[in-house]
């Protein structure tokens, strides 16, 4: 739990600035009104609170997974099992990475309000499911990645 947020914080707070540049560049309003290079961390309170949980969820959710799931003694089933249990645990920390995801996003775009302020108005707004928009896509991509290996194993 610990090892696994601790993880999820530094890698997403040391590759912010560069997230941000992506995101500015992938901008309907382009790069320059987006911000450009000013404000490069401008959403970063709500990558740092959901980081810990989600990298924690998911590898809470990969080890029960993986505990319950068969693993006797055929070598041939365990590359199976950590693939299993690797995408449920996806599927359980989206639900905490796209709401923080969605809220640091539109900082990114909008460098000049807060992060608290993107996300009441986004509730205020759209709701709970204006947090969650874009998740089954955002599963969906995870999940393949994950499970891509598998068309090799089973061939």
């Amino acid at each position: 739990l610990k090892a696994g947020g601790v993880a999820g914080v530094c890698v997403d707070l040391i590759l912010f600035p560069l997230d941000t540049v992506k995101t500015r560049l992938q901008s309907p309003q382009g790069f320059r009104k987006a911000g450009g290079f000013r404000g490069i961390y401008a959403g970063v309170p709500s990558t740092a609170i959901g980081s810990f949980p989600n990298a924690a969820a998911f590898f809470i959710t990969y080890e029960n997974v993986k505990s319950v799931l068969p693993h006797g003694s055929s070598s041939y089933l365990s590359p199976a099992t950590h693939m299993v249990a690797a995408s449920l645990g996806e599927v359980v920390a989206c639900l905490i990475r796209v709401p923080s995801e969605v809220v640091k996003q539109r900082a990114q775009v909008s460098p000049s309000s807060s992060t608290l302020r993107i996300l009441s108005q986004t509730l205020y707004h759209e709701g709970i499911q204006g947090l969650y928009r874009g998740y089954k896509s955002t599963v969906l991509r995870e999940v393949k990645h994950l499970s891509f290996p598998l068309l090799f194993f089973f061939q």
